[in-house]
Order: structure tokens, then sequence, then C-alpha cells
């Protein structure tokens, strides 16, 4: 794999903060919300975020 430019690099630091964040964010909304299946869809798009912000990070590798 080639090496990243600089600018690729803060791209990258920038997507995987905003994937943390949102993970975070629908984490609180999930264990806020009272309906099953809407806390249920917070929480899978909190697992997808977390997955997505992983397979990112290998980027660093």
């Amino acid at each position: 794999m080639s090496m990243l430019n600089q600018q690729e690099l803060e791209n990258l630091r920038h997507l995987i903060g905003a994937h943390d964040t949102g993970a975070q964010k629908l984490e609180t909304y999930a264990k806020q919300c009272q309906d099953p299946e809407i806390r249920q869809m917070f929480q899978q798009s909190a697992q997808r975020a977390r997955q997505t912000k992983q397979q990112l990070m290998q980027f660093l590798n």
C-alpha cells in the first residue's frame, strides 16, 4: 500500500473522528429512546459507524 500524503491523512483523521462522534451520539439517542424499534435502529446505526471507523483506521497501519 502506498503512503498517504498529508492531505489524505488529515481527511482520514477527520472521517474517523466524525464516525466516532456519530456513533457516540447515536448510542446516546438509543438510550433516550422509548420506542424499541427506533432504539434498535439507533443502535444498529451506531454499530455501523463503529465498524466504518475501524475500517478507516486500518489505513493508518
